[in-house]
């Protein structure tokens, strides 16, 4: 008999825990752009809050301030010409390094760090991260092996803020970036910038980051873009003429200056029916 009830306790007990297990569904980041610069709308049928992991796409939406953000998978002889073009303006930005990327371009992880950026943490070997939730030393490698050869060049700590190898996530991988110390960035911003050989219009892609700042934006940029090169002093000034401002992520007051999903204001008038408004990051993208 206490045998028996002893099996029906832990049978209960596992059933209440599975029932509890954080959810490991691999999530691909998606936006819906807004008109009349309006947060864009993001994924409203998840289960969790984003917040609650310390994840977030946007910050203060009160001020008209932008995140200007740089994904850094592989160098394309284009970031020192990015960098020369932030010094002239004297704007600081966040760059989302890779462990190969650390390990092939020290000199720029240096320059970044020397002129005041923020260099954060993009991977080891840039995996879909849900893969890797059910393996805490390969998922803690991915972090890990960037934090040790960042400082091993600096000799300092790199900044806990990650973004997800090609925007994939489940709640279990935020929250297991989480427990490593880290918030999540994604972005509210981005396109179809990546790849090399089929680069986007100059004139047309500077219209559309200008037409869709909005307060609190985080934009993604590739670093490994010539349009985005050609065009990013323009794309700064213009922001400026705007009345925009450009700030770095404060970490210590990420939950203050964040909107929590459930708060955004969007304009209504946008349509998820538009193929052109919402961006989703491919999975056959390498480097994002």
């Amino acid at each position: 008999m206490k045998k028996s009830i002893y099996i029906i306790i832990i049978c209960l007990l596992f059933f209440n825990l599975s029932i509890f297990a954080t959810d490991n569904t691999k999530v691909d980041w998606w936006i819906i752009r807004s008109k009349e610069h309006a947060t864009p709308r993001i994924n409203d049928k998840l289960s969790y809050k984003l917040e609650d992991y310390d994840a977030y796409y946007t910050g203060n939406t009160d001020e008209k301030v932008l995140y200007l953000t740089f994904d850094e998978g592989y160098e394309n002889g284009q970031t020192s010409k990015i960098l020369d073009i932030l010094k002239a303006n004297d704007i600081h930005a966040i760059f989302f390094v890779t462990s190969p990327y650390i390990t092939t371009n020290p000199d720029l992880i240096t320059r970044m760090e020397a002129e005041g950026h923020m260099v954060a943490n993009h991977s080891k070997n840039h995996p879909s991260m849900p893969k890797n939730t059910n393996d805490a030393a390969a998922f803690t490698k991915e972090f890990t092996d960037v934090e040790d050869k960042y400082t091993a060049i600096t000799g300092k700590q790199i900044t806990k803020l990650f973004r997800p190898p090609m925007g994939h996530y489940s709640e279990k991988s935020l929250e297991l970036t989480q427990q490593l110390g880290y918030s999540t960035l994604f972005w509210s911003f981005a396109y179809a910038d990546f790849d090399t050989r089929n680069q986007p219009d100059p004139i047309k892609a500077q219209q559309l980051i200008s037409d869709n700042l909005h307060n609190g934006a985080v934009i993604l940029l590739h670093a490994v873009s010539q349009t985005n090169t050609d065009i990013l002093d323009s794309v700064i000034k213009n922001a400026k003429n705007q009345g925009y401002t450009f700030s770095l992520w404060q970490i210590d007051s990420a939950k203050n200056t964040a909107v929590p999903a459930d708060d955004v204001v969007v304009d209504e008038t946008s349509t998820s029916a538009d193929p052109a408004a919402m961006i989703v990051i491919p999975e056959t993208l390498s480097h994002s």
